[in-house]
This record gives structure tokens, C-alpha cells and sequence, in this order.
């Protein structure tokens, strides 16, 4: 039984590893998958599984970034460290908002607006935007080419977007990637902050989970967090550079398509169920 229960453990993080670093919401599609494959564990366990997982999805990032990330490498040059520097406090300034709205709303938001309904309505809605403001986009030229030339006033923006993400289904990079289009970046800088943004923002989400839960896990809890943070982690680096390579030629409409067919899906299935 426990090896099913492992199995389990597999697929929520291949599902965790593809969907959150593409815009189509992690937290839809986990709906759907606990819909069919539930763990078989208590409802605050699986609460906090669901989030620390994700530990395994940015420890990705970390590591495809750790060189660019690190304002301490022997081999870069006096410029290229102040440009790590200035990096990583565009992304403290891109993390304020969610800090600060977040921590206040995040406990109504999960209780008021995690169902199935909320969640179909936002895959839908962001789904019409992004085909929206990529049509608006089409004849428009980025005034934002480089990460490097990312302004703190942007990352600011960009930052109180992604406190939609609050609400289940928005999408954390869908939104981040949404308002950074929307205010002068190019597709890859808009990807490329949403990841970098999403290191302090998941890291705290993931550790205020493991707080609130406590550290009394039995063994078999240890072996399906370590499983699924492991497999989020794999597939979260063939995630990441599949929409690293596809951003560099595509716009974002078929993830707008897909969204809306999602939610679709998951208003047609949890309507029919009751």
C-alpha cells in the first residue's frame, strides 16, 4: 500500500514541476489530480505537501542560477557582482507587497476562495488576458531587453502582481509574467523575474507551512515529502528551460488556450459532481 501511496507522491511532483513555472497554475491542476489520486494522509499533512513541494521546484532554480545568483563568484568582475547585487534587491523590492499582503490575507484567502469554482473562473479569466495583452503586445517594442536593465520602479509592479496569485488558480508566474509584459519587459525578463522573485517568496511560503504544521512526522510522511520535493525538482529543470527556449520565439496564447480550456474542464467535472 505504501508503494502506491509513493507513486502518488511521484505524480504530484511531476504535475508540481511542470505547472509552476508555466502559467497555467499549479493550484488547478492539483485540484484535479487530488480529485483522482488523493495521499492517503491527514488533510493538514496533505496541506502543507502540497506547498513545501514546491521547496523541490525552486531549489531548481537555485541551481540552473547558482553562478548568476551568487554576488560572491571568484570569477566574475567588480560589475558583474554590483549587477548580482542590484538583482537581488529587485527581487526584495518585487517580494515586498506579497510579503506584506500575503502574510494578512494569505489564511482568508485559502479558507474563502480554495474550491473548485474560484479556481475554474481565474484559470479562464488570466487565460482571456494573456491572449489579450499579447494581441496588444504584438506591434509593441520591450523597453526592458535585459534583466540587467530592469528598474526598481518595474520590479515593484511586477511585485504587486503577483499578490493576485493569492487567489487559487491566478497563476504566481502567470501573474508576474503578465505585468511585467504589460510594463516594457520582454517575455524572457518577464520569465527570468519570475523566477528569480519566486526564491524568497516560495521559501517563506514553504517554511511558514513546515512552522504551522509542526516537525512530528511519522517515517512514511519524511519518505512522500522527500519523494515528492525530489521529482518537483527534476522535472522543474526540464520545465524551466523548455520556457526559457519557447519565450525566445513565442508569444503566450497557447498557455492563454490551455487556461481556458482547463478551467472549462474544472467547472464542467465539479458541477457535474455537485
Amino acid at each position: 500500500m505504501f508503494t502506491l501511496e509513493i507513486i502518488k507522491a511521484i505524480v504530484l511532483g511531476i504535475v508540481e514541476g511542470l505547472t509552476e513555472w508555466l502559467p497555467v497554475s499549479s493550484t488547478g491542476h492539483m485540484i484535479l489530480v487530488d480529485e483522482f489520486m488523493s495521499l492517503n494522509v491527514s488533510k493538514a499533512f496533505m496541506d502543507m505537501f502540497l506547498v513545501v513541494i514546491q521547496l523541490g521546484a525552486i531549489l531548481a532554480v537555485v541551481a540552473l542560477n547558482f553562478d548568476r545568483l551568487n554576488p560572491f563568484s571568484k570569477r566574475k568582475t567588480y560589475l558583474k557582482k554590483r549587477q548580482t547585487i542590484s538583482l537581488w534587491g529587485k527581487v526584495i523590492v518585487g517580494c515586498i507587497p506579497a510579503a506584506v499582503i500575503g502574510l494578512a490575507f494569505n489564511d482568508y484567502m485559502e479558507e474563502h476562495f480554495m474550491n473548485a469554482q474560484v479556481v475554474a473562473f481565474t484559470l479562464i479569466l488570466y487565460g482571456v488576458l494573456f491572449i489579450i495583452v499579447e494581441n496588444y503586445n504584438k506591434h509593441r517594442t520591450p523597453s526592458i531587453k535585459d534583466i540587467d536593465y530592469l528598474d526598481y520602479k518595474t520590479a515593484l509592479i511586477i511585485g504587486f502582481f503577483q499578490v493576485l496569485s493569492l487567489v487559487p488558480g491566478t497563476s504566481r508566474s502567470g501573474s508576474t509574467i503578465l505585468g511585467g509584459i504589460l510594463f516594457g519587459t520582454s517575455r524572457v525578463v518577464a520569465t527570468e523575474y519570475t523566477f528569480f522573485l519566486a526564491i524568497p517568496v516560495m521559501f517563506g511560503a514553504s517554511a511558514l507551512k513546515l512552522f504551522k504544521f509542526g516537525f512530528n512526522y511519522t517515517f512514511e510522511e519524511v519518505i512522500l515529502l522527500l519523494v515528492g520535493m525530489v521529482v518537483a525538482f527534476i522535472v522543474s529543470i526540464i520545465s524551466i528551460k523548455f520556457l526559457l527556449c519557447y519565450v525566445r520565439t513565442n508569444d503566450f496564447k497557447a498557455f492563454g488556450w490551455y487556461r481556458i480550456i482547463l478551467g472549462l474542464i474544472v467547472f464542467v467535472y465539479f458541477y457535474f459532481q455537485g
